[in-house]
């Protein structure tokens, strides 16, 4: 009796006709990098409107560069916490909102406008619940810091 090699192919890329489909990432469902910074845009913008947490957000309008910096770490949070390929190497959130000491109805009320932007940009209601579930999941280290 002899042995025989059997060579297999190294690809896969015919591998299954009833292979499911990819699932988009967080990051690609987000609009990648140009998504999320439009999004980081108009959710600052409805936090500068919302009487529960302007007050955090307004002192940024007076320094352009300072809210360019904020919304840069926070697109670059986003991006490499949501499947993109970018590196986040700003402060983690726990160390980001130390000292800041926010309430349970500021926490919430920045939710709600998380969420208003999405919907306003069409953003399909499972990325929205996805979405929430990563706020949720940070809410111990952003709330009463």
């Amino acid at each position: 009796m002899t042995l025989q090699t059997v060579t297999t192919p190294t690809h896969t890329q015919n591998a299954s006709p009833t292979a499911a489909p990819a699932v988009p990432s967080l990051f690609e469902r987000l609009g990648k990098a140009d998504g999320i910074r439009a999004l980081v845009d108009d959710i600052v913008a409805e936090h500068m409107k919302n009487p529960s947490v302007s007050a955090r957000f307004l002192p940024y309008a007076a320094d352009p560069a300072r809210l360019a910096k904020v919304k840069e770490h926070t697109c670059a949070f986003l991006a490499a916490g949501s499947g993109g390929p970018q590196a986040y190497g700003g402060r983690g959130m726990l160390e980001a909102h130390r000292g800041m000491n926010i309430s349970a109805a500021e926490y919430l009320a920045a939710v709600d406008d998380i969420i208003t932007v999405l919907r306003r940009h069409s953003i399909d209601e499972q990325t929205q619940k996805d979405v929430l579930a990563i706020a949720y999941a940070l809410k111990g280290d952003i709330m009463h810091r």
